[in-house]
């Protein structure tokens, strides 16, 4: 079975960490959200959620894909925290897939995986970043080999929905996007 590690810090964009857990979940895939702190986590609209598990207790697990959900400053302790960075840099290397969202792919770049790539993020998020290598989109959501970004709260349907066809296969993806009653693409 395919595996997710979504990391919540507290300040997360709520509407990202839920679509992609919920979404995600209805495709079968197992999602682990792990909260960088213990108990209940705070989104950044006042969503408090309970994580499935503390981040040090699923260090050394091995995920198929990490999920970063944005929102502020939700996604500037994930770009900060020093087991998020260890956790992408060492499933880059191992070929799982870095994703992010939002003002998420801040985290991405701190940890260098945006070098070399396209991505896009919320408007504004890369050029602040100033990374001379990539190349910043406008897409609502860009597909650089094993790096996935996207915009914002906006795109998180069409953000997960890719995760799903990434992890599961086209067939998947337009199974869920037909029981949400949402057109297809």
């Amino acid at each position: 079975m395919a595996s997710v590690l979504i990391p919540l810090a507290p300040g997360f964009e709520d509407l990202e960490a839920v679509t992609l857990s919920d979404l995600l979940r209805r495709a079968g895939i197992e999602v682990v959200i792990a909260g960088l702190q213990r108990g209940l986590i705070q989104g950044s609209r006042g969503i408090r959620i309970e994580p499935d598990a503390y981040l040090d207790d699923v260090l050394t697990r091995e995920f198929d894909l990490i999920a970063l959900p944005g929102g502020l400053p939700g996604a500037e302790h994930l770009r900060d925290d020093e087991r998020v960075q260890a956790l992408l840099k060492r499933m880059a290397a191992t070929g799982c897939y870095t994703t992010a969202i939002c003002a998420a792919p801040m985290a991405l770049a701190q940890a260098g995986l945006l070098d070399g790539k396209q991505a896009t993020a919320y408007p504004g998020v890369l050029d602040s970043l100033k990374l001379p290598t990539t190349r910043s989109l406008k897409d609502a959501v860009v597909v650089d080999g094993k790096v996935v970004t996207s915009q914002g709260p906006g795109t998180a349907m069409d953000f997960a929905l890719t995760l799903i066809e990434l992890l599961k296969g086209h067939v998947m993806r337009h199974q869920v996007e037909a029981g949400l009653v949402r057109p297809a693409h």
